[in-house]
């Protein structure tokens, strides 16, 4: 029960970031028809959520290891929650630009409620238990479209506040929910306050807390030097530091290029209605349908991760991801939309699991002393990655090009996941 608190208030933050990320494809090309940008212009909009989360996991990743995860994981809700509801007061491309740079500042954070939440697990049941936070993902690219079928038409201004819901009660349960985390607490060599978060856990968990924790049981002394970005790069980590920021970086181009390029083979006429200053028409029912592969890449991936283990499942998911795509592209003019449709959602499926099994993977493999700071380097050298993928998918470039080049990136991906070493049962 003590854990299901927490899931619920680190997962809430996970379908908050998908919100406020899904939404930038149909603000755009709204805001594109209606405020008459151009089609850089457009991918600046998006770009700018991805530099500012760039910035954002650096910031917030380092405050969760040297002050603790609640207070940065509050931050981060309180950042997205504000400047959320604030891009509904936007009064012009720019002012739109340095807000949606914020909200992206504090999606930086996502990282921590991921990490508080690893470290409230037992290591037998982390895997599966870390995958089903992905749901809340998934339940934030289903829901986006479902907010913009209800109010797009309307309103775009009370599209983004309904975007913003779900961080702001994230924040709520956070406050009301979310201890520090007694690995972190341990860490700094506040065991009391550790001993004190465990026993209340067990309380709420229906076990008697004296019979568990007398007086002679002491919790694992776990107290490191506070991490800071250079041991990152120390002779210790460098390696794994490394093939994880190119892991991320593929994992996140081939993400958000899927998404991206999924939006542009099947919202054509939104994009052609936009650039020609009409109102862009969605198809929503392909969205949808291309949204919900994602729970079923999920669930697979739940069923399979403990058996197969952690680096077979992100090679396997990134090669079909890459393979999927390329075949989307390469018949998007040719093919009818039931074939289409079939390499979209196989396409996202794959991704969905590639992209589970390197956070939990990332969570698992990196130490406690260096877990937030090291998640949050790599979740930076992804955002590097998104801030790339709306220039690369972008309809300047012939959509077979496109599918090409995210075919090389997800060999290179799978190269760098494949030397990870395997975390299954730490």
């Amino acid at each position: 029960r003590f854990q299901r608190r927490i899931l619920w208030a680190a997962g809430l933050c996970f379908t908050a970031d998908a919100t406020e990320i899904m939404l930038l494809s149909f603000l755009s090309l709204t805001l594109q028809s209606e405020w008459g940008l151009t089609a850089n212009q457009t991918a600046n909009m998006t770009a700018c959520v991805f530099a500012g989360s760039l910035f954002g996991t650096l910031t917030l990743g380092y405050l969760g290891d040297h002050y603790g995860r609640r207070p940065a994981f509050l931050l981060s809700c309180a950042i997205i929650s504000v400047f959320g509801v604030l891009t509904a007061f936007s009064t012009g491309y720019s002012s739109l630009l340095g807000i949606r740079f914020m909200v992206g500042f504090g999606v930086g954070g996502l990282t921590v409620p991921f990490d508080i939440f690893a470290e409230f697990l037992p290591t037998s049941a982390r895997g599966k238990h870390l995958l089903v936070i992905e749901y809340f993902w998934t339940a934030g690219s289903v829901m986006t479209p479902l907010f913009a079928f209800l109010t797009l038409s309307t309103s775009w201004r009370l599209f983004v506040i309904l975007c913003a819901v779900p961080c702001i009660i994230s924040g709520c349960l956070g406050v009301c929910l979310v201890p520090e985390s007694p690995r972190w607490l341990i860490s700094v060599g506040r065991d009391d306050e550790a001993m004190a978060v465990v026993r209340k856990a067990a309380a709420d968990n229906g076990l008697n807390p004296d019979d568990l924790f007398h007086s002679s049981v002491k919790l694992k002394d776990e107290h490191v030097e506070s991490s800071r970005f250079s041991d990152l790069l120390s002779k210790k980590w460098r390696k794994i530091n490394i093939l994880l920021w190119f892991t991320w970086i593929g994992y996140a181009m081939g993400y958000y290029g899927t998404i991206l390029t999924v939006t542009r083979v099947f919202d054509a006429d939104a994009v052609e209605g936009a650039a020609d200053g009409g109102t862009p028409e969605f198809d929503y029912k392909a969205i949808f349908i291309s949204a919900s592969a994602e729970i079923v890449g999920l669930f697979v991936v739940i069923q399979t991760v403990d058996s197969i283990g952690r680096i077979p499942s992100q090679v396997m998911a990134y090669l079909g991801g890459g393979v999927f795509l390329f075949s989307l592209s390469m018949l998007a003019d040719s093919a009818n939309a039931n074939v289409l449709t079939v390499l979209a959602f196989f396409g996202r499926a794959f991704e969905m699991m590639g992209s589970c099994v390197t956070w939990v993977s990332t969570a698992e493999i990196l130490p406690t002393e260096i877990r937030t700071t090291g998640h949050s380097a790599a979740n930076a050298m992804g955002r590097t990655g998104a801030f790339i993928s709306p220039y690369l998918v972008g309809t300047n470039n012939p959509i077979k090009a496109v599918g090409a080049i995210m075919l090389m990136v997800h060999l290179v991906t799978a190269f760098c996941a494949y030397h990870l070493p395997e975390s299954k049962g730490r």
